[in-house]
């Protein structure tokens, strides 16, 4: 089976170009979408995806309608790769049922391996950087005053947690955190003085 897929970023443009040239290659199913290439929320590519099987093709227009960064469109190519599924793009002139276009995905995925590299390494020297001037990687801590007022203010019952995000200025993620620290210590603290 030909799966085929278009999408464009914005509900005022057109598929008109894409729609014309698939039809022209032909397939047997599309699938279109209105979002962006950065969101990994589009879910008639997902369905897309789904509906592949071993032996089928599945088509796009360009590269990059189907993603928007190297490491993405990597990705998915390396899942078609896995379902023993060929990749065409019409206006790139790939065909992965050609030698031409195996190597062209081959190295597509070097060069997506070496993208993976050089973003570890930068984060590596970003973090190494950051600890040489006295830096610590990882979230900011939350003011201990504030953070021992946002859980007087939660335990009192009286408001809500976005009032309290807002009075004390901690996120809801760190008053959580800081209840469930609280709550294990005091478990720990039982049982070890029931074990005395």
């Amino acid at each position: 089976m030909r799966i085929a897929y278009a999408r464009v970023s914005t509900a005022d443009q057109s598929l008109d170009l894409q729609m014309d040239a698939l039809k022209k290659f032909g397939y047997d199913r599309i699938y279109t979408e209105k979002a962006s290439g950065g969101k990994d929320d589009r879910p008639e590519l997902a369905k897309a995806l789904d509906m592949l099987r071993e032996g089928d093709a599945f088509i796009v227009y360009k590269l990059d309608r189907l993603a928007r960064s190297t490491l993405k469109l990597i990705e998915t190519l390396d899942l078609l790769n896995k379902k023993g599924v060929e990749f065409v793009s019409l206006s790139d002139n790939i065909n992965t049922s050609t030698a031409a276009g195996k190597a062209m995905f081959g190295m597509m995925a070097v060069f997506a391996e070496f993208e993976r590299s050089i973003i570890r390494e930068r984060t590596v020297a970003g973090l190494q950087a950051a600890r040489a001037r006295g830096r610590k990687g990882g979230r900011p801590l939350t003011d201990k005053k504030k953070l021992d007022k946002a859980i007087k203010l939660y335990e009192s019952g009286e408001f809500t947690v976005a009032q309290i995000e807002e009075m004390t200025d901690v996120s809801k993620g760190s008053l959580y955190r800081e209840l469930n620290r609280r709550k294990q210590e005091a478990t720990n603290t039982v049982v070890k003085s029931e074990s005395r």
